[in-house]
């Protein structure tokens, strides 16, 4: 017995030597184009200070700049001259918190990129998210302030991790995904807070899982946090994405995860309905549509991240934009569009 355990052992060995090498080969990894967590998720917003109630009331967040959007910042949204704006930049208290970014762009009848907003719907991004102590007691703060849910708590088992998790449903259609962990603790280098976190990870929902992966991965060089295999619920519940009762046990879905580097914050988060077909929006991703318009990550040398993305992609043509964008400065920013029209976008301060 001790032989033939040794020889299904060496075949067993050979097979997982075999499978390394073969994937390996086949998504060989390359430089990430940044080492940094995302600095800042922008906004687009009908009034600033509803929107921004959020996060002062219940986060505490300070105000970094409020002002005009700059000309160059005009510009580099795409949108005509002439055009104006106001901003305002939040972060919560933590001192490598990224910024929220809440812009206004003064234009009449802007629509909303993700209009009815289901999680099914794929394009843009679907939802910011945020760890929260409390849960509970910011859900009825926020019911009165006006923001809404398409479901109550959730009870939701990620890995080890146990949470509580609700999507609030905000002015403009923006969602917030609030994160409660029950069990494990967070680690204790996690930055201490007291409501609510600063934003950690943020959702898209895509048509093809593996496009997003060729995107993030090969193209700009992310490390996988998770990439699971197709799930469907054993059991009928409340699910944080609203999918029907009915359906929670029928309907497949799987997701990935993708950072720079290893860490717990700057994340995109993806997920793939396979049996549940919505409308697609990813055509309308940009401002000045209402939602979740950007994330920007910061490089050291913008040149050096455009030539690194048109050696790894044939075809493909990078702009720099030189802007004016408080509190930062001038900076030197390329934009991209995921597979499913969400934006991303790298900068470097000029000094």
């Amino acid at each position: 017995m001790q032989i033939k355990s040794k020889k299904y052992n060496l075949r067993v060995l050979s097979f997982i030597a075999f499978t390394i090498l073969f994937f390996s080969s086949t998504y060989s990894k390359v430089s990430p184009l940044t080492e940094n967590p995302w600095q800042e998720v922008v906004i687009s917003v009908n009034d600033i200070k509803r929107t921004a109630e959020f996060f002062i009331k219940i986060g505490d967040y300070q105000i970094i700049n409020e002002g005009s959007i700059s000309i160059s910042a005009i510009k580099s949204y795409g949108l005509k001259a002439g055009m104006s704006g106001e901003e305002l930049v939040l972060k919560a208290k933590s001192d490598d918190s990224p910024y929220i970014r809440l812009v206004d762009f003064d234009v009449e009848n802007k629509q909303p990129m993700r209009p009815g907003s289901h999680a099914w719907d794929t394009g843009c991004y679907f939802s910011l998210m945020i760890r929260m102590k409390g849960l509970d007691e910011i859900y009825n703060d926020l019911i009165q302030m006006g923001w809404w849910t398409e479901t109550p708590i959730a009870s939701l088992t990620f890995g080890e991790s146990k949470l509580k998790v609700v999507i609030f449903k905000g002015p403009d259609g923006i969602q917030i995904q609030g994160y409660e962990r029950l069990a494990p603790p967070l680690p204790e280098s996690y930055p201490e807070f007291t409501n609510i976190s600063h934003p950690f990870n943020i959702m898209q929902t895509i048509n093809n899982r593996e496009k997003s992966r060729q995107f993030f991965v090969d193209l700009l060089g992310f490390d996988t946090f998770f990439y699971g295999k197709p799930y469907v619920d054993p059991e009928e519940g409340i699910t944080p994405l609203g999918l029907p009762l009915s359906l929670t046990t029928e309907s497949r879905y799987r997701t990935a995860i993708f950072y720079p580097i290893p860490g717990e914050f700057g994340r995109v988060e993806m997920i793939e309905f396979m049996d549940l077909r919505g409308l697609d929006f990813s055509n309308r991703c940009n401002a000045p549509n209402l939602g979740l318009l950007s994330i920007k990550y910061p490089v050291e040398d913008i040149f050096e991240t455009k030539q690194l993305l048109e050696s790894r992609k044939n075809n493909i043509s990078i702009e720099i934009k030189t802007l004016q964008l408080q509190p930062y400065g001038n900076i030197k920013m390329i934009s991209l569009e995921s597979p499913d029209g969400a934006i991303i976008e790298f900068f470097q301060k000029i000094k």
